[in-house]
């Protein structure tokens, strides 16, 4: 069972990734820049919401190893499935990575993460960003029904890529990261979007649990 959920978070991923990075390659260019950034954000977002309407019943729709140990801090997954989640979260964006430049000769990025910006900027970003998000998971996730859960995080990350994008990529993801890196061999601030999306993710389960699980396991306890 667990081999079957990872295998669909690797296709999650791999959705992910070919659409928004795709994207990229597609509208990168445009004479109107804002209209580019909103396109981009928007083939993440609801690639997102789409795929977690199509699995996130059955594995959690992570695609995103930052998400899948954010859910292991908050308890609310297995040790055994980070794993086998993780593995094929990244081969799936890898995978995805590599389709695109069967599609697309000689790019220079294929949609990368990559940033001008100091080193302190750009993980502080990422980390912000990232907390953001797993903090929007933590939460909608204890809603009724997968509709709303879809739609709040795709319209988290849809928001993210539009406005920070242009700034650090808006990566909240080290798959996301790692496929078009590898590809395009620009892998030199790969270890900062690892560490940063990481490290934010946990912290916002950690606040999680600070803020809500406690009073909850008190309530409970008393």
């Amino acid at each position: 069972m667990v081999l079957k959920r990872a295998i669909a978070e690797g296709i999650g991923t791999f959705l992910l990734v070919f659409a928004g990075t795709g994207a990229i390659l597609l509208l990168e260019g445009g004479e109107i820049s804002w209209l580019t950034d909103v396109g981009i954000g928007l083939a993440f977002g609801v690639t997102v919401s789409l795929v977690i309407l199509a699995i996130g019943n059955y594995s959690g729709a992570h695609i995103n190893p930052a998400v899948t140990l954010g859910l292991w801090c908050d308890k609310q997954i297995s040790f055994t499935h980070v794993f086998p989640y993780i593995l094929s979260q990244c081969l799936g964006a890898i995978a995805a990575s590599y389709t695109l430049t069967l599609l697309v000769r000689d790019h220079s990025t294929y949609g990368g993460t990559e940033s001008h910006l100091e080193t302190w900027q750009i993980f502080a970003i990422e980390f912000c960003i990232t907390a953001i998000l797993m903090f929007v998971i933590l939460r909608v996730t204890k809603l009724s029904g997968i509709l709303i859960p879809a739609l709040a995080i795709g319209g988290t990350v849809a928001i993210h890529a539009s406005a920070i994008g242009p700034f650090t990529g808006a990566s909240m993801n080290p798959a996301r990261t790692l496929g078009p890196a590898l590809v395009s061999g620009q892998s030199d601030q790969l270890g900062i979007y690892v560490c940063a999306t990481i490290l934010g993710s946990l912290f916002a389960a950690w606040l999680n649990r600070t803020l809500f699980k406690s009073e909850t396991e008190h309530s409970e306890a008393g």
